[in-house]
């Protein structure tokens, strides 16, 4: 195991973690798939999506050890504007109008349907692309193998956002019964996520960085 394992992997869970509960088209997707199919689609459409994110996983692995055995220094530049571009998302996020979950309308199609749409669906997401090319390279050091840490960094991020996606297919009757209540949870982890990604990207643009 590489020597940045113990904090870096504690900063990175614990962003991860935070960003993944946060409310976005994803849970609403899934919400909505429930709502239209009942549990089995909407769990299907959960797996779906977490496919089409390991699709991204896989490609941004692929690309970025591309781009070390090229250079470490242009792995450098990869890595400031990832973090740049992390602030951006956060500060975004801090500025959004609350609106609560975005209104999605998908009809009964079956479980094996969902699970083929939420593969498509997440696989030509490209916010997913840019985010895991941002902020998988933050927790990623050259002169370590770079192919395995980005398939295990990016595979975490995939489960903990399918975990979420689960717990709300098998909670949205109550995530669905009160929209104020929901519209609060809502505000408040989209706050979180933005002030975790404004300070991450600002703590990883300043730090010292290791070739």
């Amino acid at each position: 195991m590489p020597h940045w394992f113990p904090m870096s992997f504690l900063t990175f869970l614990l962003a991860a973690l935070v960003l993944a509960v946060t409310p976005g088209p994803g849970i609403a997707y899934v919400i909505a798939r429930t709502v239209a199919g009942g549990r089995a689609e909407g769990l299907a459409s959960c797996f779906g999506t977490a496919m089409g994110g390991m699709l991204h996983v896989f490609a941004a692995a692929t690309g970025l050890s591309l781009l070390v055995a090229q250079s470490a220094m242009a792995f450098t530049v990869v890595k400031y504007a990832g973090a740049a571009y992390l602030v951006y998302l956060g500060v975004r996020l801090l500025l959004h109008k609350d609106r609560g979950l975005p209104p999605v309308s998908v009809a009964a199609q079956g479980p094996r349907r969902a699970l083929l749409e939420g593969v498509v669906v997440e696989a030509l997401n490209i916010k997913t692309a840019l985010f895991f090319l941002a902020f998988l390279p933050q927790f990623v050091q050259s002169a370590e193998p770079v192919v395995p840490q980005l398939l295990l960094l990016g595979t975490i991020c995939v489960a903990l956002n399918t975990l979420v996606d689960v717990v709300a297919v098998l909670s949205s009757a109550r995530l669905l019964a009160s929209r104020a209540a929901r519209a609060s949870r809502a505000r408040l982890l989209r706050r979180m996520s933005g002030a975790t990604m404004v300070a991450l990207g600002t703590f990883l643009a300043l730090s010292k960085r290791e070739a």
